[in-house]
C-alpha cells in the first residue's frame, strides 16, 4: 500500500533510487537553498559559518533518517492494514448474514425499548405539569433551584419530542421488514404450489401411461385396435348435425372450422361460441318464424334492418326473424347469431373488418360466428372483474348473450346451460384434434 506524502513532505520511492546518490543530492539541494543569496564574490567562507554549515548539515541527515524510519513504518503498516481491510470484509460478509436474520428483532427491541422509555417521559411530564406553580416554589425554595426544574421540565419535553420521533421511525421500520418478509414466505408459498402443480401433473401423465398400457398390455395389436376406435369417435363427431340456435344446420365439422376461425380472430375459445350458438341451448326461445313488421321494434329496429336488407340486395318480406314474446317483449333476432338491428349495427363495421365481407352479412355463417365471438369478448371482459374462473366468466358472458342487461336473473339458468354445454363441446374438440 502506498501512502501519499503530505504536501512538502519527503517521498522515497521504492527501490527505483539508489540511497547514497539520493541523499547526496537531497543534501546539496538543502544546503544550496539554505544559502544566503550573495554577490559571487562573496562566497568565501570564515571558519564559523563553516562550522555552522557543518551543525546545520548533521542537523539535515538526522531528519533524512528520521523520515526514512517513518516510510519505512508506513510500508509495513500499509502491509498490516490490507490484511486488516481483507478480514473485516470477510467479517463484515458475515455479519451481513447474521444481520438479516437478527434484524427484525432488534427492530422489535429497540421499538420496545424506546416505548418505555416514552412512558417514562410521558409520566414524568405528566406528574410536574399536575404541579401547581406554588407547589412547585414550595419545592424549590431557591429561585436557582426552580428554574433549574424548570429548565429540566423543558428538556424532558424536548427529550419527548425526539423519542416520539424515534419510536415512529422504528415503527416504519419495522412495517418495512415485516412486509418484506411477508413477500418472501409469499413467494415461497407461490413457489411450493408451482412445485406441487408439476409433481400432480407428472404423476397425472404416469397415470395415464399406466392405464394404456394396462389397456393394450404392450401388445400393438391391442393398441391398434384402441385408436381406430378413438377415429371412429372423432369421425361420428365431426359428422354429427349441428342445429343453429336461429334455424339452419351443417355438420359438427364445418361448424367448428367456423368457431376456430373467429377463435383465433378474438379469443374466444371455439367450444364456448359454438355453445352459445347451438339450438339446445335455447331453452324454447322462439326463434326465426315471423316477419319483421310483427316483431320488430318500429322504431330502434325497422329501420336499421331495412337499411341493412337494402345493402345486402334482400328483399325484408322474404327474411323471417324471432317472434315477439306474449308479454309484449320485441323479437326481431336474424340470422344462427340471433342478432336484432340495432345490436348488429354496433358489431358490423367490427365484423366486417375480420371477414372481409362488406357490408357484413348476420344471414352469413362466417360473420355470424365472429359476431358472436365480438359480443362474447365484449360481455366477458366485464365479467372478469365480478369472477376469476373461466367457467363463471363465460357463465355470465351467456347470461348477458341472452339478456343483456338482465343477465343475473338467466345466470343459472341460460347461464350455466351454455356453460355445461362448452364443456362437453370442448371434449368433442380435444377428441377431434387427438
Amino acid at each position: 500500500m502506498r501512502l501519499k506524502a503530505p504536501q512538502g513532505a519527503f517521498v522515497v520511492y521504492n527501490g527505483n533510487m539508489r540511497p547514497p546518490t539520493f541523499k547526496v543530492v537531497l543534501l546539496m539541494s538543502l544546503v544550496v537553498s539554505c544559502l544566503p543569496l550573495v554577490p559571487s564574490a562573496a562566497l568565501a567562507q570564515s571558519p564559523s559559518e563553516r562550522e555552522a554549515l557543518e551543525r546545520q548539515l548533521a542537523e539535515l541527515e538526522g531528519q533524512i533518517a528520521q523520515h526514512e524510519a517513518t516510510v519505512n513504518e508506513y510500508k509495513k503498516q500499509g502491509a498490516t492494514l490490507k490484511g486488516e481491510v481483507n478480514s473485516l470484509n470477510s467479517k463484515i460478509s458475515k455479519l451481513e448474514i447474521s444481520l438479516n436474520k437478527t434484524e427484525i428483532v432488534s427492530a422489535e427491541d429497540r421499538l420496545a425499548t424506546n416505548k418505555s422509555a416514552l412512558a417514562k417521559l410521558i409520566r414524568r411530564l405528566n406528574e410536574d405539569e399536575n404541579s401547581g406553580l406554588v407547589e412547585v416554589m414550595l419545592k424549590n425554595p431557591k429561585l436557582s433551584d426552580f428554574f433549574g426544574n424548570l429548565n429540566n421540565i423543558l428538556a424532558v419535553k424536548d427529550s419527548l419530542s425526539v423519542t416520539v420521533a424515534k419510536v415512529t421511525e422504528l415503527r416504519g421500520e419495522l412495517l418495512d421488514q415485516k412486509e418484506a418478509l411477508a413477500n418472501k414466505r409469499k413467494e415461497a408459498a407461490a413457489l411450493k404450489a408451482y412445485q406441487d402443480s408439476q409433481k400432480l401433473s407428472v404423476s397425472k401423465t404416469k397415470q395415464e401411461k399406466d392405464a394404456l398400457l394396462k389397456q393394450t398390455k404392450g401388445q400393438e395389436s391391442k393398441f391398434q385396435a384402441l385408436l381406430l376406435e378413438t377415429r371412429k369417435s372423432a369421425a361420428q363427431i365431426r359428422s354429427r348435425i349441428f342445429e343453429f340456435l336461429g334455424g339452419g344446420e351443417m355438420s359438427f365439422d364445418e361448424a367448428y372450422q367456423f368457431a376456430k376461425f373467429a377463435e383465433q380472430a378474438t379469443g374466444i375459445r371455439a367450444a364456448f361460441i359454438l355453445a352459445i350458438l347451438d339450438k339446445e341451448s335455447a331453452l324454447g326461445q322462439n326463434v326465426g318464424k315471423c316477419g319483421y313488421k310483427t316483431a320488430m321494434h318500429p322504431t330502434r329496429d325497422v329501420p336499421l334492418f331495412l337499411a341493412l336488407t337494402a345493402s345486402l340486395s334482400i328483399n325484408p318480406d322474404t327474411i323471417t326473424v324471432s317472434c315477439a314474446n306474449r308479454d309484449g317483449a320485441y323479437g326481431g333476432a336474424m340470422g344462427p347469431s340471433q342478432f336484432i338491428p340495432s345490436t348488429w349495427n354496433l358489431y358490423k363495421d367490427r365484423v366486417a373488418e375480420i371477414t372481409g365481407h362488406n357490408p357484413a352479412s348476420p344471414w352469413n355463417n362466417g360473420d355470424a360466428f365472429v359476431g358472436t365471438a365480438l359480443y362474447l369478448k365484449d360481455a366477458i371482459r366485464g365479467c372478469e372483474s365480478i369472477y376469476s374462473k373461466q367457467i363463471d366468466r363465460e357463465r355470465c358472458a351467456a347470461a348477458k348473450y341472452y339478456a343483456g342487461g338482465r343477465w343475473r336473473s338467466h345466470l343459472w339458468g341460460y347461464g350455466d346451460r351454455v356453460a355445461t354445454k362448452a364443456q362437453q363441446f370442448q371434449q368433442d374438440i380435444d377428441l377431434i384434434n387427438s
